[in-house]
């Protein structure tokens, strides 16, 4: 029987991280109420997440032409405490994905940021390592490309990479005191080992003038995660 708080399932494959240390007064204005910023080692990051969704189900049913597609995002990470417990999660600046109907259900009913633009990727898996390209054209193509041993490994207790991939919540500003939450399951994550990296995106056209100086900028850190098979609950509104 199925799990009637699950309201849809898929996979997440290939999640591409490139996380940018960033001023928390930047971050402020996105955050939703009743959350506070959440920070590793004094940082407050902002991760470009390139990955693709596949055998997506709607509450156990497939949509026709919407199973599997590219989506890439751009986020930050925060905390609630509920019951005296911190819950950690993610709060997304914008989510680009090729397919208007996902966009037009995610921004109406969920009040999320989605926009809809042309998107293609590659996965090159040879014996020795990996390539995971993102691509997506907002006036111009921008690009998202990792190359990684092939070999995937176990995440490390405590680590950074820990810290970016388990944050199992989803937090959105619903109105100017209001929040909605949904919870995301997944099991613990392996990453491959970086070799090299590419990214070449314009922030500012994709992502607002408040992200333009990160064009410029080198990332802290870059992630290729494996991902797995994932459900997202239903949600609540505080």
């Amino acid at each position: 029987m199925a799990n009637p708080k699950v309201f849809l399932t898929a996979e997440w494959r290939k999640l591409a991280l490139a996380q940018y240390a960033v001023d928390a007064e930047i971050l402020k204005k996105y955050l939703p109420p009743h959350t506070e910023l959440d920070d590793w080692h004094g940082k407050y990051y902002v991760s470009l997440v390139g990955f693709m969704f596949l055998d997506v189900k709607l509450k156990g049913f497939n949509i026709p032409y919407h199973t599997n597609f590219e989506e890439v995002n751009l986020r930050f990470y925060v905390k609630y405490k509920e019951n005296g417990s911190w819950k950690r999660g993610a709060v997304f600046i914008s989510e680009i994905v090729p397919l208007p109907a996902i966009s037009f259900v995610a921004n109406t009913i969920y009040k999320e940021h989605y926009q809809t633009l042309p998107m293609k990727h590659t996965w090159i898996e040879e014996e020795h390592q990996i390539q995971v390209d993102y691509l997506w054209k907002n006036k111009i193509w921008n690009k998202f490309s990792v190359t990684t041993a092939s070999k995937a490994e176990e995440i490390a207790i405590g680590s950074e990479e820990e810290f970016i991939t388990e944050h199992y919540w989803g937090y959105t500003k619903i109105g100017p005191n209001r929040t909605s939450e949904y919870g995301v399951e997944h099991p613990r994550w392996e990453v491959y080992p970086i070799k090299s990296f590419n990214i070449d995106v314009d922030f500012a056209v994709n992502y607002g003038n408040d992200f333009a100086f990160l064009s410029d900028a080198q990332p802290d850190s870059v992630i290729l995660a494996e991902g797995s098979e994932i459900r997202v609950l239903k949600g609540k509104k505080f």
